[in-house]
């Protein structure tokens, strides 16, 4: 599928790579936690291209300690009916600063700043009735009541037919440019439970963006998003999210096969569909979400070479969910290693080649004449994985090397493979 570029594709150019508190810290991080976390990415990750530091969900909720919501508690917010980052939690906000002094200290180490928000005004400004800035329509008169988010009551949706709604959405752009966001995730909006996806709101949030003057990347949870509107989302977003919450449990990974296969049409520069966080290294700190607590990811090196695999082929952004400062050598060298790195930076055209059962193959383009291949034994045995060179779009033998072993396997005229239950094989050819 073609789709014509639009100003904020540029935002994110490529698929975007960072890091997300969610998996390990659930809405209860902490800002020496961001902190750490961003010193570790610059340190050992920032010169493979990882740069995006993520602040997840309720950082205006003092007393979240996992992942758990307190329902209905009163949240930090501004006279305009914006929240703003918990001084106990984030002490570098005091004063009214917001998010400005960890943003710039984020900066100060190279990398870019990111915040997570919900759809909608907070419920206790529409109870309150408390200014809007830019509008003489106040909380209240822009809510609407009756959509709101089944899993978390902290906001009303913004009604986009009333008078008030965009300047609110402004208003709020506004502060994050002030504090030097530059990755924005909302949730509840690409498709909600209740009522599915959110155009209008997701409208008023495209135009905010490019009001305030200052560019963002914009990512829309939850999924999975509505493959009918993809047009809509490329239009407004730079990723969205094609699965509800993923977690280190096999069948989630088996699962994205399908999806991966359906959204690769409508992958392109500036706008990704989006297989959700990687949830690799240490996990469950205070997030209890994904059946789990304080743990090592559940997948097996097989599996995490496998999810691995699949996104970077795909072409998913890349948000690493563990406490990045306790990788072991292993976590590290899955997110480090330059040659898958490159095919998911500059491949072009990933698409499912054959699926029998359990085995998989996908192909992308790279440059110079390269064809990448991903075979995967999804099955529960160990089973042979092959795909002809004429189903590759390859007239003669080609040599062949093991992206993840950083081994030459010489000149491949078959491309077929034994592969042991839940693995892959990722393969460059030339």
């Amino acid at each position: 599928m073609v789709k014509s570029a639009k100003k904020h594709h540029q935002y994110a150019a490529t698929p975007p790579l960072g890091w997300n508190s969610w998996d390990c810290y659930g809405a209860a991080v902490r800002e020496e936690e961001i902190r750490g976390n961003a010193e570790y990415m610059a340190e050992y990750l920032k010169p493979f291209g990882w740069e995006y530091v993520v602040v997840d969900i309720q950082w205006y909720e003092p007393g979240a300690v996992s992942s758990h919501y307190r329902q209905f508690v009163p949240l930090e917010m501004d006279e305009y009916s914006r929240l703003m980052p918990s001084v106990e939690r984030f002490p570098s906000a005091a004063g009214g600063q917001g998010f400005k002094p960890l943003a710039d200290y984020v900066h100060g180490l190279g990398l870019k700043f990111g915040i997570h928000i919900m759809r909608g005004i907070p419920r206790q400004a529409a109870h309150a009735d408390t200014p809007v800035l830019g509008t003489t329509a106040t909380a209240r008169q822009i809510a609407h009541p009756n959509s709101i988010c089944p899993w978390n009551t902290d906001m009303y949706g913004v009604d986009a037919s009333r008078e008030g709604a965009q300047a609110y959405y402004n208003s709020l752009f506004e502060l994050y440019a002030s504090w030097g966001v530059d990755f924005v995730k909302v949730d509840d909006i690409a498709a909600s439970r209740l009522y599915g996806i959110h155009l209008p709101e997701i409208e008023l949030i495209r135009s905010a963006i490019e009001h305030c003057g200052r560019p963002m990347v914009l990512s829309l949870s939850p999924g999975p998003a509505p493959l009918e509107h993809a047009e809509a989302l490329a239009a407004n977003a730079n990723m969205w999210r094609m699965t509800d919450d993923y977690w280190d449990i096999w069948h989630l990974l088996h699962d994205m096969f399908e999806r991966c296969e359906k959204w690769a049409p409508h992958v392109a520069e500036g706008s990704w569909p989006d297989c959700d966080m990687l949830p690799l290294g240490h996990l469950g700190i205070r997030s209890v979400d994904g059946g789990g607590s304080d743990r090592w990811t559940r997948f097996t090196p097989d599996e995490q070479v496998t999810m691995m695999s699949l996104w970077s082929i795909f072409r998913s952004p890349l948000m690493f969910g563990g406490e990045l400062r306790d990788n072991d050598d292993w976590t590290l060298s899955l997110i480090t290693n330059e040659e898958v790195l490159e095919l998911h930076r500059n491949s072009r055209g990933a698409r499912q080649v054959s699926r029998d059962g359990d085995r998989i193959v996908w192909t992308s383009q790279g440059e110079n004449d390269v064809t990448y291949v991903a075979l995967f034994n999804a099955g529960e045995a160990a089973d042979t994985v092959e795909v002809s060179l004429e189903q590759l779009g390859l007239t003669a033998p080609a040599q062949a090397r093991d992206l993840w072993k950083r081994e030459n396997l010489g000149a491949l005229d078959s491309v077929s493979f034994t592969l042991p239950p839940h693995s892959s094989l990722l393969l460059k050819l030339n």
